[in-house]
C-alpha cells in the first residue's frame, strides 16, 4: 500500500493519491489531470477512482477530466447529486483497491454529502481516514457555505453527530485532512500535514466539546469572511464544466499592444499579476494587482468576479502559471494576456501610474508633512493584537463593499502585515478613482522594528 500526500500551497489544500496492488484511488484532485496520471504511469499503476469528498466550494475539482482521461469511475459519498456519470456510494460501502478496501464513511455536516474516506490495508486493518472537509487538524469544516435548504445551525448540528462515527475510530489511525492552515474552509486549521484519531481527539478543540448546542455555537461563530468565488465553484463541481486542456488552450492567448488596447474596456478586469513593488513602479491605468506570490486564489475570489473577462499583465515565464491558477478556482474567462509583458507597454505607451511606497521608518514624516492618513486592511484577529496608533480599520476583504466610506480627496498611507495586501487595497482603490493612496513597504512588521513608539496594543476592532 503506498499513500502519497499532493499539497498545494496557495489553495491549502490536500489531494491524496492512494496506490494497492497496481490500482489507484485519486482523492480530491485539482483541475489538472496530468499530474496524477503521470504519476500512476511512473509507478506501472492504473487510477481506478477519484473520490470525492464533497463539493468543494474553493476550487474546482479535477475529477471530471481525470475520469474521462483514464476511464476511473467518480465516487461521491450519500446524498450527493451530481449533474454527470459517477457512483453515488452507500454508507459503510467497501470499495476494493488492489489488496485494500476503501470504506464509505458519510460525514453530513460541512455539507450534506461530505464523506470521509476510510482505508483498509491487506489484512483488512483500518489504516488511515481521508477527511476532506469534515475533520481538519485542529478544526472541523464551517457549516456555513453550501448548506442547500438547512440553516448553519441545523449543519451544525448534524456535523456534531456526524462527528461520532469519527472519534469512535481507533486513536491510532492517521488522519488525512482535505485542507491545512491558510484556507477559508476553517478557523483554526493547523499546518500540520496529518494527525492521528487520538490526537485530535485531545487536542482538536470541537472534538473535545460533548454539548451539543456549545459545539454549534462554537463552529457557527468567527468563522473567516466566505470569497465570492466560493459559490460559483461548487456550483461547477456539481454540475460539471469545460475541460482543463480547453480553457488554458482558450487563454493562454498572447496579445499584440494594440489588440490588448482594444480589448482593454470599462467591462473587463485588467488584473496584473507580478509583485507589489513591480507593480508600484509602473502599472496599466485601472489594473489591479493581486500578485501570484500571495494568497492568489482568495484575494482574485474576494475582488473579481468569477464570470468577469479578464486581461492578464504577467511577467515572462508566468503567464501560464497565472492562467493555471485562475483556471483552479473556475476564472476561464481569460481573453488572453500582453505579449512581453509591462515593458511592451512602458516601451510603446507614455501613459502609466505610480503608486509611492514608504518604508516603517518614514511613516511619522510621511503622517505629518504630506497629511496622509492611516488605513490597516488587516482582518480582525490581527488588528485586535496591535495596530499603528491612530489608523481606520477597514478589512482588505470588505473594502470592495465599505470603499464609499473612504474620503477621496484625502491623502491615504495603507497598511497590512507585510506589503501584498496593502497593494492590493491601493490598485483597488485607485482603479475606483483615488488619486492619493500608498503602500507600507514591508507593512506593521517592519514598523515594529523600526518605528515601535507608534504601535499601540489589545485593541478593539468593530
Amino acid at each position: 500500500m503506498y499513500i502519497q500526500q499532493i499539497y498545494t500551497n496557495c489553495l491549502a489544500q490536500a489531494t491524496y493519491y492512494i496506490e494497492s496492488g497496481k490500482e489507484v484511488a485519486i482523492i480530491d484532485p485539482l483541475r489538472n489531470p496530468e499530474p496524477y496520471i503521470k504519476m500512476a504511469k511512473e509507478r506501472g499503476a492504473t487510477i481506478k477512482y477519484v473520490l470525492e469528498t464533497h463539493f468543494h466550494a474553493d476550487f474546482v475539482s479535477g475529477h471530471i477530466d481525470l475520469a474521462n482521461d483514464t476511464g476511473a469511475t467518480i465516487v461521491f459519498g450519500p446524498n450527493a447529486t451530481p449533474g454527470y456519470k459517477a457512483y453515488v456510494a452507500t454508507d459503510g460501502e467497501r470499495l476494493p483497491l488492489g489488496a485494500s478496501h476503501i470504506e464509505i464513511v458519510h460525514t453530513p455536516g460541512h455539507t450534506i454529502e461530505s464523506t470521509c474516506y476510510l482505508l483498509l490495508d491487506e489484512a483488512n486493518k483500518p489504516n488511515s481516514i481521508f477527511t476532506g472537509d469534515s475533520l481538519f487538524i485542529g478544526d472541523v469544516g464551517r457549516p456555513d457555505l453550501l448548506s442547500g435548504n438547512l440553516q448553519k445551525e441545523e449543519l451544525a448540528a448534524i456535523m456534531f453527530e456526524s462527528l461520532k462515527k469519527i472519534k469512535k475510530l481507533p486513536d491510532e489511525i492517521i488522519v488525512y485532512p482535505g485542507h491545512g492552515a491558510g484556507s477559508a474552509c476553517g478557523k483554526n486549521i493547523s499546518s500540520e500535514s496529518q494527525s492521528t484519531i487520538g490526537h485530535e481527539k485531545q487536542f482538536n478543540y470541537a472534538l473535545k466539546i460533548e454539548d451539543k448546542d456549545a459545539f454549534i455555537k462554537a463552529i457557527t461563530t468567527d468563522q473567516p469572511s466566505i470569497p465570492g468565488y466560493f459559490f460559483s465553484d461548487a456550483a461547477m463541481n456539481k454540475s460539471g464544466y469545460k475541460g482543463f486542456a480547453e480553457v488554458l488552450e482558450k487563454s493562454m492567448t498572447p496579445l499584440p499592444i494594440d489588440r490588448f488596447i482594444a480589448l482593454n474596456k470599462e467591462s473587463v478586469t485588467l488584473l496584473d499579476t507580478r509583485d507589489a513593488k513591480s507593480f508600484a513602479a509602473g502599472f496599466i491605468p485601472g489594473a489591479i494587482n493581486i500578485g501570484l506570490n500571495g494568497d492568489f486564489a482568495v484575494w482574485v475570489g474576494t475582488f473579481v468576479k468569477p464570470d468577469a473577462d479578464i486581461l492578464l499583465v504577467a511577467d515572462e515565464g508566468r503567464e501560464n502559471e497565472a492562467i493555471e491558477r485562475l483556471a483552479r478556482i473556475g476564472y476561464d474567462h481569460v481573453l488572453g494576456y500582453l505579449q512581453g509583458g509591462m515593458e511592451t507597454w512602458l516601451t510603446n505607451k507614455d501613459t502609466y501610474e505610480t503608486i509611492l511606497t514608504f518604508d516603517g521608518h518614514a511613516i511619522p514624516d510621511m503622517i505629518e508633512k504630506d497629511t496622509y492618513n492611516l488605513l490597516d486592511v488587516r482582518n480582525r484577529k490581527e488588528v485586535a493584537k496591535d495596530r499603528i496608533t491612530g489608523s481606520m480599520h477597514i478589512p482588505l476583504n470588505e473594502l470592495i463593499k465599505k470603499y464609499d466610506s473612504i474620503e477621496k480627496d484625502k491623502k491615504w498611507l495603507i497598511y497590512c502585515a507585510g506589503g501584498y495586501r496593502s497593494m492590493i487595497a491601493a490598485s483597488f482603490l485607485r482603479s475606483k478613482g483615488f488619486e492619493f493612496v500608498a503602500s507600507v513597504e514591508g507593512g506593521i512588521n517592519q514598523v515594529r522594528n523600526k518605528r515601535p513608539e507608534m504601535i499601540e496594543t489589545g485593541m478593539e476592532t468593530e
